[in-house]
């Protein structure tokens, strides 16, 4: 196996930029229209995790809410991705951390694979907002992921998408669901946060700044040899 990887699969939301206020704010708006009480604590449970997911988990916390059938379910999915996409239309190139879009230029020049793989299902249209729209050569269709993050299947279909083996993907992440589900697919881990969330990231750092290209091939090569 060659020293670089072939393929790195980014996740969106606290990776490429932070968008996790803006979901914050709308699932917030629509538990209290429901006379939910819904704080950032709670929040914090939703990370990483797909829209009806979060709506489940939302809903445990009034249970005569959860004998609501699944169309009435679905509308306050959408009702919360209306109040998610108002609030990102003022998103733009000024969002993405810090880092990013260096690493994103260093990985082109080596004429690696870029992929994005978000729960997102607005994740295409947030990376043209930010700009970026050039450097990714796939996003994964959030729609179609049946199994959402810790399972693997995300970062599988970005790599099955290009036919490259798993252990030659390298996939970055903020969430410990993500970190969980890069390891599950036996690719190369790279988290971004704290150690007490992401201990079982193959390399951590703190924030996307500490993003260095040379480094994450080191530390991949240093795994894999």
């Amino acid at each position: 196996m060659s020293q670089y990887p072939k393929v790195f699969i980014f996740d969106l939301d606290g990776v490429i930029t932070d968008t996790a206020e803006l979901h914050y704010l709308a699932w917030k708006k629509l538990a209290e229209g429901i006379n939910i009480s819904f704080d950032k604590q709670f929040n914090e449970r939703l990370k990483g995790i797909s829209r009806m997911e979060s709506l489940e988990l939302i809903l445990q916390l009034d249970t005569s809410l959860l004998k609501l059938d699944n169309e009435k379910k679905v509308k306050l999915a959408n009702k919360k991705n209306e109040y998610y996409l108002e609030l990102a239309e003022s998103i733009n190139k000024k969002d993405v951390l810090p880092g990013i879009e260096d690493l994103l230029k260093h990985i082109k020049k080596q004429n690696i694979k870029i992929a994005l793989g978000s729960a997102s299902e607005n994740a295409k249209n947030v990376v043209k907002k930010l700009g970026l729209s050039s450097y990714f050569d796939y996003i994964v269709d959030a729609s179609k992921v049946k199994k959402g993050k810790p399972n693997p299947e995300t970062f599988i279909i970005a790599a099955d998408y290009f036919g490259i083996p798993y252990k030659e993907c390298i996939g970055i992440e903020d969430a410990a669901a993500g970190i969980e589900a890069i390891n599950k697919a036996n690719m190369f881990s790279v988290g971004v946060g704290s150690v007490e969330n992401l201990s079982q990231a193959n390399y951590l750092v703190e924030d996307t700044s500490k993003l260095n290209f040379e480094e994450i091939i080191k530390k991949y090569s240093d795994k894999n040899s």
